[in-house]
């Protein structure tokens, strides 16, 4: 575990720190407290644990991949994974794609979210990359509104294709 920063709210500092695999229950509880998240995330079973746990171990092991806890008061506040893609496009650019964006309830609208998203472009910049990009589902509309107050645009139109194994 590595703290990344240490972020100042209005109720004291949250850190910001890299996950360990102690934190994936957190992490899952935050991926599961929204209105999608609730029908595709939990851990119901030994098994689904297992699975979030391996997962983790994938992105823990690849220096391309950072998933990030805020430590608040010893809670997990909230999380994202960043991620650097190296892509031909744009003269060969490295991108920076953040997935999985969650802030507990009682964490949003207090700032932690902005700070969260500031030390990923900090992050992103000192890596190299010439953007920052995220997927965000259409039904989440007050998320496109906090993506578009941090300068993000909705210039693409994405798109997927949900395989038989997910």
């Amino acid at each position: 575990m590595a703290v990344l920063k240490v972020l100042q709210l209005d109720h004291g500092p949250v850190l910001l720190r890299t996950a360990t695999v102690a934190d994936v229950p957190a992490i899952v509880a935050l991926l599961a407290a929204d209105q999608l998240g609730a029908t595709r995330d939990g851990i119901g079973s030994a098994a689904d644990l297992a699975r979030y746990q391996q997962a983790f171990r994938d992105i823990d092991a690849d220096p391309a991949h950072l998933l990030v806890v805020a430590e608040a008061a010893g809670e997990i506040a909230g999380t994202m994974q960043l991620s650097f893609l190296p892509g031909l496009a744009r003269r060969g650019a490295l991108r920076a794609q953040v997935e999985a964006v969650r802030v507990a309830d009682e964490y949003r609208g207090r700032g932690l979210g902005g700070q969260m998203f500031g030390w990923a472009f900090e992050e992103a910049s000192r890596r190299g990359c010439a953007l920052v990009q995220l997927t965000s589902d259409k039904s989440r509309t007050a998320a496109h509104r906090f993506y578009q107050r941090l300068g993000f645009v909705a210039s693409h139109e994405g798109l997927k294709l949900k395989l038989a194994g997910g």
